[in-house]
C-alpha cells in the first residue's frame, strides 16, 4: 500500500509519527456500554444555515413550484418568521423572501465573526442586510437584501418531512459566532482557544502571530480561532501546501481523545478525503478529486478547515492514510479515526458502524452557499440516513443533522449571551458590553451565536416534535460525554454549559419506524425497523492505543 511504508506522518514541514493514545496497555471495546439505547450516534455535519433559512415558514409551503409538502395538521407550534410576525413586520432593511428550488443556488453570505454580531445589533436583528448581505456575485442567484431570504419544504423538502416524522430543535444555536473553523471545533471540543500558530512548510511555531490565524493571543502564542486557517496536522492543508499561509495546531484535547481514553469507537469520515495522489517518502499526499453541483459548478470535495480532527496530533491523519481493513474502521490503526465517506458506507454494508461517526458530505452537497445549495444537500442527506435505516444497526441508532455556522442568513431570535468577550477588536456591543462570565478568561468565544437547524432522527427521537430547551453545537459533545461515560472535556470547553440533546429523545418505547425518502425528499415509505434488534458483530476487537513517537522535523520535498 502506497504511503503505508512511510516511517512518519508529514505535517507540513513537522513530521510526526503516531497517532493518540501513549499508553500501550490495551483498553478494552466499551462502544456497547451506553446509558441509553443508543449504541450508535451519527452526526452529519452540514454548512452554513440559519433557523429561519429553512424553516422560516414551517410546516406551511407555497406548494407553487418543487416538490409538494402538505403537514399534518397536529404538527406542533415553532418559533419562526411566521409566528414570529417577522415574516410581514421585519425590522431590517428588506423583508424575508421565498426563494425558489430555481433559486437553490446563491451568493455566498459574509458570516465572519464580527459581522455576524454587528448583523444581531444587540438583539435587535435589525442590521442583517448592512453587515452580511452579499447580494450579487458570479454564477448564482443574488438580489437586494438577499441574506433575508428563505427556503420552505417545495425546495427543502427533505428535512420537512424528517422533522414531521421525528424531532426537531428551533432552540439550537452555535456554540460562538463566526464561521465554519470555529463551528466545527466548538462540535468536537466545545473550545476554540488553546491555539498556536505555525509554519506551513518548517511546522515551528511562529514567533508573532498574525491577525488571521488567532486572536488575542498570550504571551505564549496561544490564543482563539475566529477565522477559518487549515490545520497544521494535514498534507492537503494550505491547497495542498501550494500556498504558505501559516497554520493552526490544538494545545487541548477533543471528543475523539476521550473515546480512545474510553474504548469507543469512532470516526470522521468527509468527502474526498482520499488522495488523489498518495504520500510517498517526504513528498506529501494530495487531495485533487471534484464534483459538479446542480448547476455545473465544480468544487474541490475536500475541504481541509472543514475537519476539526486534524487540528489536533493526538487525532490527525496527515498522509491521509486508509484503514487497515474494512473491520478496523472505528478502531484505532494508521487511520487514527479519520476516513473517507466512502469507508462510512463500507462500515455500513459489513454492519461495522462505529460507535461514534461523524459525517461531513463533498463540498458540493454540504449545503454551503457560493458552490453547493439544498437541493445536492438534500441529496445526501436522503442517500446516507435512508443506508443507515436499512441496516441492521438502525434499531439502536440515532442521526443528528446539525450545522456549523449560519452563513450570515437572517434569523429573527437572538441568543442569550452567556460566554461574553470584551475584545474591542473583534467584538461588537452584544459581546462587548454584555455582563455574562468569560469562561476561564479566554477572549473571542462569544456565544452562542446565530440560530441553526438541529434534528434527530432514530427510532428513539419524538415524533413530530419540537423542543424548545437551549441547545449548541457543544450539546452533541456533550451527549456523547454522557452515554459512553467518557467524562468532560473541561478546560473552559462549552460541554460544560451546553444542555443534553436528550429532550428530543423518548428511552421509553421505541418509535418503531423506517421513514425511506426518495431524492426529492417526498416520501417514498413509512414502515416498522426490518430488524427489531441490532445484529451484534460476533467478532469483538481489542482497541490498542498507537504509542506517541518523538517528532522530527524533515525537508519538504514538492
Amino acid at each position: 500500500m502506497a504511503g503505508a511504508g512511510v516511517a512518519t506522518l508529514a505535517v507540513a514541514g513537522l513530521l510526526v509519527a503516531g497517532a493518540s493514545g501513549s499508553s500501550a496497555k490495551a483498553i478494552p471495546d466499551r462502544s456497547a456500554i451506553t446509558a441509553s439505547p443508543i449504541k450508535h450516534l451519527v452526526v452529519i455535519f452540514d454548512e452554513n444555515v440559519s433557523y429561519d433559512h429553512y424553516f422560516g415558514t414551517y410546516p406551511k409551503a407555497k406548494n407553487t413550484d418543487g416538490t409538494p409538502f402538505y403537514a399534518v395538521t397536529s404538527t406542533p407550534k415553532n418559533n419562526n418568521l411566521v409566528t414570529s410576525g417577522t415574516l410581514e413586520s421585519n425590522p431590517n432593511l428588506y423583508s424575508p423572501t421565498r426563494l425558489t428550488p430555481s433559486e437553490a443556488l446563491t451568493c455566498d453570505q459574509n458570516h465572519a465573526y464580527g459581522p455576524e454580531q454587528k448583523a444581531e445589533n444587540n438583539g435587535a436583528q435589525n442590521a442583517f442586510v448592512q453587515n452580511v448581505s452579499v447580494d450579487s456575485c458570479s454564477g448564482e442567484y443574488g438580489t437586494p437584501g438577499l441574506s433575508m431570504d428563505y427556503y420552505d419544504g417545495n425546495t427543502v423538502t427533505g428535512l420537512w418531512n424528517y422533522a414531521q416524522q421525528y424531532a426537531m430543535s428551533d432552540n439550537s444555536f452555535d456554540s460562538t459566532f463566526g464561521p465554519s473553523t470555529p463551528g466545527a471545533l466548538n462540535l468536537v471540543s466545545g473550545q476554540t482557544h488553546g491555539f498556536k500558530e505555525v509554519d506551513s512548510v518548517t511546522g515551528k511555531q511562529v514567533t508573532t502571530p498574525g491577525t488571521y490565524v488567532l486572536a488575542s493571543p498570550d504571551k505564549n502564542g496561544v490564543g482563539t480561532v475566529i477565522n477559518d486557517p487549515d490545520p497544521a496536522y494535514d498534507d492537503c492543508a494550505d491547497n495542498n501546501h501550494t500556498s504558505t499561509n501559516t497554520l493552526a495546531a490544538a494545545t487541548g484535547i477533543n471528543i475523539g481523545d476521550l473515546l480512545n481514553d474510553r474504548g469507543v469507537t469512532w470516526g470522521w469520515f468527509q468527502g474526498g478525503f482520499t488522495p488523489t495522489t498518495k504520500a510517498t517518502g517526504s513528498k506529501l499526499a494530495v487531495c485533487g478529486s471534484t464534483h459538479t453541483n446542480i448547476g455545473g459548478g465544480s468544487s474541490a470535495d475536500y475541504s481541509a478547515h472543514h475537519n476539526p480532527f486534524e487540528y489536533y496530533a493526538s487525532t490527525s491523519n496527515p498522509h491521509h492514510l486508509p484503514p487497515t481493513s474494512t473491520a478496523m474502521i472505528g478502531h484505532s490503526d494508521q487511520a487514527n479515526h479519520e476516513y473517507d465517506l466512502s469507508s462510512f458506507n463500507k462500515a455500513v454494508a459489513a454492519n461495522n458502524i462505529p460507535a461514534v461517526s461523524f459525517l461531513k458530505a463533498p463540498e458540493y452537497q454540504d449545503g454551503h452557499a457560493g458552490y453547493s445549495d439544498p437541493i445536492d444537500e438534500q441529496h445526501f442527506l436522503v442517500s446516507e440516513i435512508n443506508r443507515l435505516q436499512e441496516s441492521p444497526a438502525w434499531s439502536s441508532t440515532a442521526v443528528v443533522i446539525a450545522y456549523d455556522d449560519s452563513d450570515g442568513w437572517y434569523d429573527h431570535v437572538a441568543s442569550t449571551i452567556t460566554n461574553a468577550s470584551h475584545d474591542a477588536t473583534n467584538d461588537a456591543a452584544i459581546c462587548n458590553t454584555s455582563k455574562a462570565k468569560v469562561a476561564a478568561g479566554y477572549a473571542d468565544r462569544c456565544g452562542p451565536g446565530p440560530r441553526l437547524p438541529l434534528l434527530v432522527i432514530s427510532p428513539w427521537a419524538k415524533t413530530n416534535y419540537v423542543g424548545h430547551t437551549p441547545l449548541e453545537q457543544a450539546s452533541i459533545t456533550k451527549f456523547i460525554e454522557n452515554n459512553w461515560f467518557t467524562g468532560a472535556i473541561g478546560g473552559g470547553s462549552f460541554d460544560a454549559r451546553a444542555n443534553n440533546l436528550t429532550g428530543l429523545m423518548d428511552f421509553t418505547q421505541s418509535n418503531n419506524k423506517q421513514v425511506l425518502l426518495r431524492t426529492s425528499g417526498a416520501i417514498a415509505s413509512i414502515t416498522p425497523i426490518k430488524y427489531n434488534k441490532p445484529v451484534i458483530a460476533t467478532k469483538v476487537i481489542t482497541a490498542k492505543p498507537v504509542a506517541k513517537a518523538p517528532i522530527t522535523v524533515k525537508p519538504i520535498t514538492r
